[in-house]
């Protein structure tokens, strides 16, 4: 290939970028402006493309200039990768959550663009304000295949010979390095077919991360990140996978056959010069990648055999010579056990954020005995009839309390906080232990008075003893206040702190029962319902809407004063949790995010529940953090 001059090169990318952008802008809803990113074109986001394919190999030091700094994105220890983002709330068709809210926002961002191999393949529209220009369309592929969903989870995992079979755009794949049960790092080499005498081939280096859910489904969500032993590889273009994975759902029979519905999701900067100059060789190859799904189903309907997940080849001296190797010996040990957690889909782990709420917790409800009359209950009116002495406060003036965070009750307001509908969320009815049906939580039983966002360098505890908060307004007033710290873990530490206010608790009803309880209780019973109504797919999944007990997820440590009690949550205690969290931290200030605190139930006396409050939080700015100024010991509340 002639050489060409690279600054006229990119003056003519910048061109014609600057013609695309000003033509892919459609209006849709009379109001609502959306993008349908181009595959070509793609500028500079800090991930710079190589002027060219073949030319691409620089010096070493060349390379080192031109190799994006990633810091964020380096795990410490075994902590998982801050910027993998999370999955489980994207629903296209079929199988429903309990979160329409979320299938709304989903079904309204995804366009079917063609039918092809018996799949439906969509790209997502993105909208203009908060649209990344540098980055390139997202696409999914949606298809329906005859087996379970543990038989296929089990086949995606796989990255040995058997990944021929099914996935054409497969070359080779080795773990890098096994972060914990859930996360590893992977290198891939892609086998893509457009026009390779003139193309240098592509590999990737990435993050894998996977759960299962209470409804049987499996999530499985890949983002690129460097790693030190996985550096570029001499013949190889190393591509940038901004968001991906596969989500594998059960859908009901159908006259009497097995269905699951398979999503495979892809945003990918394949780099080099093809892409900025052929948009065909972006479309062509994501598409082939796309396809996989087809081979998957094409792949159990032509075997009767279920294959156990095996292990990968481990990667060895991957690290160029001009890097120094850094070895840590225990996730070297960790990588070469034989009998490593990596693959045990259904092993407990501490550090699973999202704990199954319908499994080990379930176990623990003390049923009536079998002779015992139960009355039935409509359900929809339980929790108007329940918890008639845990009435929220109806009458505490908001005036006079006051956060950093403003809150602001419009739709499209940002940096900003509101109060949540209860009805929202889904909590456990009267008639829980006997049929696992759920309803609308409804109100709430203390009332959100201000919301503060905190930055230091370092960890902020026992927020209460600040001066002038709103714990010692409420005291003043002879109310009963419940503070959740939420502590993010960085290079700065921030805080987002909530401030729950009520007149005194009641004496035996449950909420009381977790104030005054010890720490063990407390972790046992304290309660997160998230959601992401507005964020990228990888991110909802990321988060997903599953209850969790975060006393069992996360440290929390329980403050209790004479009118309040803190709870501060540690999310950067948990390696699952503290990935998921750093992987919403870095893009904040593109989502909403709903969260709804309650107490666990687990007697027929103690449902249906009742939440504590719930709170909306919606595209956050970390510039707008503010430092606190706290007392020296706790203030006499």
């Amino acid at each position: 290939m002639a050489a060409f001059n690279i600054q006229e090169a990119l003056i003519w990318k910048e061109k014609i970028e600057l013609v695309i952008d000003q033509q892919d802008f459609i209006t849709a809803n009379g109001n609502k402006v959306y993008a349908s990113i181009p595959y070509g074109p793609m500028a500079d986001d800090g991930r710079n493309a190589s002027s060219s394919d073949r030319e691409s190999q620089c010096s070493p030091e060349e390379e080192e200039e031109s190799r994006p700094t990633l810091s964020r994105r380096i795990t410490i220890g075994n902590a998982f990768p801050d910027s993998v983002p999370d999955w489980t709330c994207d629903v296209d068709s079929g199988l429903l959550s309990e979160n329409n809210t979320d299938q709304v926002f989903s079904r309204k961002h995804w366009r079917l663009v063609r039918c092809q191999n018996g799949l439906r393949i969509f790209e997502e529209l993105v909208e203009v304000d908060y649209l990344p220009r540098s980055c390139s369309k997202a696409m999914k592929a949606v298809g329906i295949m005859e087996a379970t969903c543990e038989s296929i989870f089990q086949l995606v995992m796989r990255m040995d010979g058997m990944r021929f079979e099914w996935d054409c755009s497969f070359q080779y794949g080795s773990l890098v390095e096994e972060v914990d049960g859930h996360t590893a790092i992977l290198y891939h080499r892609l086998q893509l077919d457009w026009f390779p005498v003139f193309v240098w081939p592509r590999d990737l280096c990435y993050v894998r991360y996977w759960r299962r859910n209470d409804d049987g489904s499996y999530v499985v969500l890949f983002r690129s990140r460097e790693h030190v032993n996985c550096s570029p590889q001499p013949g190889f273009v190393r591509a940038h996978v901004e968001s991906g994975g596969f989500k594998i759902s059960p859908l009901k029979t159908c006259n009497g056959r097995l269905r699951t519905q398979v999503q495979y999701l892809m945003q990918i900067d394949l780099k080099g010069w093809g892409v900025g100059y052929f948009p065909s060789f972006q479309q062509h190859c994501l598409i082939q990648m796309l396809n996989s799904v087809a081979g998957l189903r094409e792949w159990f309907s032509q075997t009767d055999e279920n294959y156990d997940v095996s292990k990968m080849p481990l990667m060895v001296n991957m690290t160029a010579e001009t890097a120094p190797i850094k070895k840590d010996r225990k996730t070297q040990e960790n990588s070469v056990q034989p009998n490593s957690s990596q693959y045990q889909m259904h092993g407990a782990s501490r550090h699973h954020v999202m704990l199954d709420e319908d499994s080990d917790d379930d176990e623990d409800y003390q049923i009536p005995e079998p002779e015992q009359e139960v009355y039935p209950i409509k359900l929809e009116n339980e929790f108007n009839k329940a918890g008639l002495d845990e009435e929220p406060s109806a009458s505490i003036d908001l005036s006079e309390f006051s956060g950093n965070l403003r809150r602001d009750d419009l739709d499209k307001s940002r940096n900003c906080w509101r109060i949540s509908d209860g009805n929202n969320f889904r909590v456990r009815s009267k008639q829980f232990i006997y049929d696992k049906t759920k309803i609308p939580a409804g109100k709430h039983l203390m009332e959100l008075v201000a919301v503060d966002w905190f930055k230091d360098v370092k960890r902020i505890d026992h927020v209460a003893r600040r001066k002038g908060c709103a714990v010692q307004v409420a005291s003043e007033k002879g109310l009963f206040s419940l503070v959740i710290n939420v502590q993010v873990p960085a290079s700065t530490h921030y805080s987002m702190v909530f401030y729950f206010v009520s007149k005194p608790l009641v004496p035996g009803s449950l909420l009381q029962l977790f104030v005054d309880g010890d720490d063990e209780y407390r972790n046992s019973r304290f309660k997160l319902i998230p959601a992401v109504p507005k964020g990228s797919w990888i991110v909802r999944q990321s988060v997903g809407s599953t209850p969790c007990l975060l006393g069992k997820a996360v440290d929390c440590t329980y403050i209790r004063g004479p009118d309040y009690l803190e709870i501060d949550v540690d999310i950067g205690s948990s390696t699952v949790a503290n990935g998921v969290l750093g992987l919403v931290f870095g893009v904040i200030t593109t989502l909403v995010v709903d969260m709804a605190f309650l107490v666990q139930a687990n007697t027929y006396e103690e449902l249906p529940e009742r939440l504590i409050g719930a709170v909306r939080v919606s595209h956050v700015e970390l510039s707008s953090a503010l430092v606190p100024v706290l007392e020296a010991s706790a203030p006499n509340v």
